[in-house]
């Protein structure tokens, strides 16, 4: 443990130029979720350049670079996703002041990324020997309606080979083991509709989804594991005097339980069912699913994730955060596979075009990234 520290220490020490740079240039690349094609292949390129010999970009956009791969069967994945919040497709903006570099994205998840990638160079550079293979994996689809598309397609092609799975996202000194999973819905309503009076009396596309509402609204979540759900977004109708012909709402469940997911999903179904005979007609569209934890050994994981926490206080003086969250690690920890999802960077503001990051956190995040690829290192 302290020859690893030092290791990333003194590496990150070397690159602290490098790595602001690379953050200065990958923050204003575009990337919204379905298209990091830019990203992606800046991604690639650049660990082409630090000497990678094995890099692809798959089928859903995911970049992933191969170390030990063939040598070993099982598998270890280091992830950090490319794919950010905001629609734009030019150049995003950047400013610098105050030792902070605020940008749309910058820390959720670019500064992790750049730790993963500054991680990779280390190992692609000094030709490490590892005891399990690694995939280094610049993620697509991460954030919103990508649905962990982009981890769900590692494990559809990788499968039982992965062992092990760390993902850097979000904050210092965050370390998430337990997966918030979430069923997301757009309900639409149709009805004949007419005129507020001469057809007063016609099924009202609003009411009909406001009495789902109240349903929605009754359900007891099961009480095993947290379990919450929420009405997003009501839209329809086109007048004041008009009875509505459509409308259609966004609804969501989530809960740390896949258990208590599947339970939830039922009652869902049956709150719809039972307002199928109010006179109009009732279509669900199932817009995501983000699995919750599935059933894996605590034990394992527990050591597994203190094995981390012990990385994340050596290079961070708060106490290690254990919250829950949705993150790329809901897709392993839902088939049973250790994972943690893992801050390398001190920030604000995330989801906001405000932003930031504090540029004095970078050397602790790479650190903290470096350190956790060194314990699939040979000795």
């Amino acid at each position: 443990m302290q020859n690893s520290k030092r290791i990333a220490e003194q590496y990150a020490a070397a690159h602290a130029e490098e790595q602001i740079e690379l953050l200065r240039v990958l923050g204003k690349i575009p990337a919204p979720t379905r298209q990091e094609d830019r990203r992606a292949a800046f991604v690639r390129d650049w660990l082409l350049d630090q000497g990678a010999e094995d890099v692809t970009i798959d089928k859903a956009k995911n970049v992933i670079c191969k170390i030990g791969c063939h040598q070993h069967r099982d598998l270890v994945v280091f992830a950090a996703h490319t794919d950010i919040v905001f629609p734009d497709m030019e150049p995003l903006p950047m400013e610098e002041k105050d030792g902070k570099i605020y940008a749309p994205g910058i820390g959720d998840d670019t500064a992790n990324l750049v730790n993963l990638l500054l991680g990779a160079k280390y190992l692609i550079q000094n030709k490490t020997e590892t005891k399990q293979g690694i995939l280094i994996v610049a993620n697509a689809c991460e954030e919103g309606l990508g649905n962990l598309d982009g981890t769900k397609q590692i494990f559809a092609d990788y499968g039982s080979r992965i062992k092990a799975f760390y993902s850097f996202d979000i904050y210092m000194p965050q370390c998430t083991d337990t997966a918030v999973g979430s069923y997301r819905y757009r309900i639409t309503c149709k009805t004949a509709g007419g005129h507020s009076y001469s057809d007063w009396g016609n099924p009202n596309a609003i009411e009909i989804l406001c009495t789902l509402v109240t349903k929605l609204y009754q359900i007891k979540p099961p009480a095993e594991a947290k379990t919450t759900y929420n009405v997003g977004r009501i839209e329809g109708g086109t007048t004041v005097n008009s009875i509505a012909q459509e409308a259609f709402l966004l609804y969501e469940f989530r809960s740390t339980s896949q258990k208590n997911l599947e339970i939830m999903e039922k009652k869902f179904y049956a709150a719809v069912e039972s307002c199928k005979d109010r006179g109009g007609e009732l279509t669900v569209k199932l817009l995501g699913v983000r699995p919750g934890s599935g059933s894996i050994d605590k034990n394992i994981l527990a050591a597994y994730t203190q094995r981390t926490a012990e990385i994340i206080r050596a290079f961070c003086d708060e106490k290690v955060d254990y919250v829950p969250q949705s993150t790329d690690s809901n897709i392993p920890l839902s088939l049973g596979i250790p994972a943690n999802t893992v801050g390398t960077v001190a920030g604000g503001l995330a989801h906001t075009r405000e932003e930031w990051i504090d540029t004095g956190s970078l050397s602790k995040g790479l650190g903290i990234a470096l350190s956790l690829m060194l314990l699939y290192a040979e000795n």
